[in-house]
């Protein structure tokens, strides 16, 4: 089964990825990307740019609202997300627990929903 882990940090976090003292940090991310890639499970993922940097759109009627971000005041923003193929749901939290940031932040895992999901029904 397919599942979404969704990365969640405070804001100091996303300032450690620029700053050159936090070494032990950016290793910590690059040895569990490494560890979710090597195992086998991973089928895409990616680090985000901070909330900062991004545009949120809505359309109402016939009219776009576009927004800059930050967009909500939270105390955890996205920062980033594998998709995982994993036999269930404990596999995925497992893997969802190894993340540097479930320690400041959290992890959302999430089911992926599969067209061939629908087919097979």
């Amino acid at each position: 089964m397919q599942y979404m882990l969704m990365f969640y940090q405070p804001a100091a976090e996303f300032e450690q990825r620029e700053d050159a003292s936090a070494q032990a940090y950016r290793a910590s991310w690059v040895a569990y990307a490494d560890a979710v890639r090597q195992s086998g499970i991973s089928l895409g993922g990616h680090g985000l740019f901070p909330p900062m940097t991004g545009t949120t759109l809505r359309v109402r009627g016939d009219r776009r609202q576009v927004q800059d971000g930050p967009f909500a005041d939270t105390k955890e923003q996205l920062g980033g997300y594998f998709v995982i193929d994993v036999p269930d749901l404990d596999a995925a939290l497992e893997w969802a627990a190894r993340a540097p940031c479930a320690t400041s932040g959290g992890v959302e895992v999430r089911p992926v929903f599969v067209t061939t999901a629908l087919a097979a029904a």
